[in-house]
């Protein structure tokens, strides 16, 4: 199987300049470059440059997906919105890693080991970043839960020690966004430990906060000389900078106004964890076999049913099956052969197995030289 790589990057706070989409097209011929994007394919070849350093000086996300069961997620935001403690209580070996530079955290989530080999044989890449990258506007919100689901999954990959006190479960973590979750998703955590991890959260922590109103007191306090600065921006065409601006101070107001840890029972250990998610699991699995368990009686008071149904009328049911039968065609002899079957355990429901015997004697009669046919009935157990 040939190799597969998937690079797309982000530019979000402001547009490529044209001398820095010139520094890109020399670096690929054939990626499709924006002032907002870079978006490449790989078969045999390889980026001619550095990830890492090109979310440095260009973009603020980036996908990879490659078909050796190897993706990665990064995202860049301010150094204003997170302080290195707050961060550094998540990092892992590889699963989730975060680089300062001047003015940026980079924070870098990936899954370099996955075994889900169905998952990465059929995706292309291409969706990921619509789904995820709504978590850097979460981070500027100063919510921690996407960093919290990055150490869940070095937990996953057995990257951390069994003795680790976990970071502090950030508010919400019962309540995932559509974000999150798929991040969870894209990242293979584990969903038994997540499940346990989750029952630290609190009722309060996951309150829906009104955000029509929250910006509205907001806006409240904007200055005049503020919105000029900011409709002067929409004037000269800078939309989308203005737009990133404006959310930066909101969610830099919310963070000031809004505690960003709110109180949790004791950290748990990773073996802990374990533990629980053993229990989840358990749990799960339960749950999983009470459902199959359902599905069966009703799979099977939908068979009976259908079963009596050719019970009101066996001679109907026989002249069917003998004009399948006599068309002589392999397609009419597998409708035959399924049709006896199920004539067969409507006899032993309705009537009785020595009565259908008689009949499937009496059609053997009629279409025994039927070779194909009669290879087919043995086959099914209703001929020897």
């Amino acid at each position: 199987m040939s190799e597969y790589q998937y690079y797309e990057f982000l530019a979000i706070d402001r547009p490529l300049t044209p001398a820095q989409m010139a520094e890109l097209r020399a670096r690929s011929s054939r990626a499709t470059i924006t002032p907002t994007s870079f978006v490449n394919e790989y078969n045999w070849g390889d980026l001619k440059g550095d990830p890492t350093d090109w979310m440095r000086r260009y973009f603020d996300a980036f996908v990879y997906v490659a078909n050796w069961c190897s993706c990665r997620f990064a995202l860049r935001v301010p150094l204003s919105v997170f302080t290195a403690d707050e961060l550094a209580g998540f990092e892992t070996e590889t699963a989730l890693t975060i680089d300062g530079s001047s003015d940026h955290w980079i924070i870098d989530w990936a899954l370099n080991e996955s075994e889900d080999y169905d998952r990465f044989a059929s995706d292309s890449g291409s969706g990921w970043m619509g789904r995820l990258v709504p978590l850097r506007d979460e981070l500027l919100r100063g919510d921690c839960r996407a960093l919290y689901l990055g150490w869940l999954a070095g937990v996953t990959a057995g990257e951390v020690d069994e003795a680790s006190l976990e970071p502090e479960p950030p508010p919400g973590i019962s309540s995932l966004t559509g974000a999150q979750q798929s991040l969870a998703e894209f990242l293979d955590v584990d969903l038994d430990l997540l499940t346990a991890a989750v029952s630290a959260d609190s009722e309060a922590s996951a309150a829906a906060v009104d955000l029509d109103r929250e910006m509205d007191t907001w806006l409240a306090g904007v200055s005049a000389e503020e919105v000029r600065s900011t409709l002067k921006q929409l004037l000269q065409g800078e939309s989308h900078q203005a737009e990133r601006q404006l959310k930066t101070r909101f969610f830099a107001w919310q963070r000031e106004r809004v505690p960003r840890v709110a109180a949790f029972r004791k950290r748990r250990s990773v073996a802990e964890l374990r533990e629980l998610a053993k229990r989840a699991e358990a749990e799960r699995l339960q749950r999983e076999a009470e459902k199959l368990a359902q599905l069966k009686v009703e799979r099977r008071r939908r068979r009976e049913a259908y079963l009596a149904t050719l019970a009101a009328d066996f001679d109907r049911c026989w002249q069917g099956i003998d004009q399948k039968a006599e068309r002589g065609i392999a397609s009419s002899y597998e409708e035959a052969t399924r049709a006896l079957v199920d004539l067969a355990e409507a006899y032993t429901l309705h009537s009785s197995q020595g009565e259908f015997d008689a009949r499937l004697h009496g059609f053997m009669e009629r279409h025994g030289k039927r070779g194909a046919l009669v290879r087919r009935l043995k086959q099914a157990g209703l001929w020897r």
